[in-house]
């Protein structure tokens, strides 16, 4: 690597995949972009041997990083107003809405943006080998990037927005209203009709409408594909939101939507 070239490293791990992207901030290029998505849910003794097999097959990732980030999307996470927050009862918060072990670990970011504190629970696993690989590293919840880079991005106007950031079989959906967060939640679906009904039922919940209401798509989803075409049928005003940076991209790691790689690439801002 050359002399002063500045190098950060984003890892996205998810029962269903894992996703790799790195910055080279010197030459603000995404010199890397890749995923690895599995048809089942895996462990996490399943997920760290495919993340084992990946860092140490490619030389990519023997280089120095001057960052390192690991991004855990899954379900097992809330969100607390930072002004009731107590770190003496982590597990409180979880227990009601996710199914939580008595031995996991549970930890907690902090939303300045919303004065928020959302709780979840990270691999300790892949917490220490990362740490074994790579020394000093960050941890975050992914719905804690993509709540920020939504309610940074999102517009003023004074009507509700939603967005909804599309995985494999699963996704996270937010309401924002002038930069103020209204609803999140996360979902999981098998079918078009499954993902659908989730969204028609959260705009009556929210008690919008799908004439007027503007749903922005991140993530899995593209303009060609049935999500989209059933998103379509039934609310009029659909768009996708891209990540809000300026890299370049090698020519080997172009994304054909550079919405799809949201949450991946809002992490280094």
């Amino acid at each position: 690597m050359k002399p002063n070239t500045i190098k950060d490293l984003s890892i996205q791990i998810r029962l269903s995949g894992l996703s790799f992207c790195i910055l080279n901030r010197s030459t603000n290029t995404i010199e890397r972009l890749q995923h690895m998505q599995s048809e089942k849910k895996a462990t996490p003794f399943e997920l760290l041997n495919q993340l084992k097999t990946i860092i140490e097959t490619n030389a990519d990732f023997s280089q120095p990083f001057d960052s390192v980030l690991c991004i855990y999307q899954n379900e097992l996470s809330t969100l607390v107003p930072k002004s009731l927050f107590n770190e003496n009862h982590l597990a409180d918060y979880l227990k009601f809405n996710a199914k939580i072990l008595q031995t996991d670990f549970i930890d907690y970011d902090t939303i300045a943006i919303n004065a928020s504190v959302n709780v979840y629970v990270p691999l300790v696993n892949v917490n220490n080998y990362l740490f074994d690989t790579f020394g000093s590293f960050v941890y975050k919840h992914a719905s804690t990037i993509l709540i920020e880079s939504v309610l940074q991005h999102s517009s003023n106007h004074n009507g509700i927005e939603l967005f909804v950031n599309v995985g494999h079989l699963h996704f996270e959906m937010i309401a924002a209203k002038d930069k103020q967060l209204i609803y999140y939640n996360t979902f999981d679906y098998s079918t078009k009709e499954d993902f659908i009904y989730y969204i028609l039922f959260t705009i009556e919940q929210l008690k919008l409408n799908p004439e007027t209401v503007k749903i922005n798509l991140t993530g899995q989803i593209t303009k060609d594909d049935e999500l989209y075409s059933i998103v379509y049928k039934y609310v009029r005003f659909v768009a996708f939101l891209e990540p809000v940076c300026t890299y370049q991209f090698k020519a080997t790691n172009e994304p054909k939507e550079k919405h799809s790689n949201f949450i991946l690439l809002n992490s280094f801002n």
